[in-house]
C-alpha cells in the first residue's frame, strides 16, 4: 500500500508500474473517477464515449455470440421430467 507524502507525492508499485508500462520519468495523467482517482500513463489512450453506432455494433455483436452459445446448451430434460410439478410446491410441508 502506498502512502501520500507531505508534499502530496505517492509511490507506484514496482509490480503495478510495469505491468501498466510506465517507467522512471514518465508522465502521469490523473482524473476523478467518481469516489476514486484515475491515472493514466501520457501518451495511452483514454476511454472516451462511444458513439451511437459503435455501441449498436458492439450490443449486436454481443447478441450474436449469446445466440450461438444458447444453441450450443443441451436440454438434458423435458420440463414435465422433473420428478415434481408446480402444483406440489405449493402443497409440499403443509401441516397435516
Amino acid at each position: 500500500m502506498a502512502k501520500v507524502t507531505s508534499k502530496m507525492q505517492i509511490t507506484i508499485p514496482k509490480r503495478l508500474a510495469e505491468q501498466v508500462g510506465i517507467a522512471p520519468g514518465d508522465e502521469i495523467q490523473f482524473t476523478a473517477a467518481g469516489d476514486g482517482i484515475r491515472m493514466v500513463p501520457a501518451g495511452k489512450r483514454i476511454a472516451t464515449a462511444l458513439s451511437t453506432e459503435e455501441r449498436l455494433r458492439l450490443f449486436r455483436a454481443a447478441t450474436a455470440r449469446q445466440r450461438t452459445r444458447e444453441k450450443k446448451t443441451k436440454v438434458t430434460a423435458a420440463p414435465g421430467d422433473r420428478g415434481w410439478t408446480r402444483e406440489e410446491l405449493y402443497t409440499r410441508g403443509k401441516p397435516r
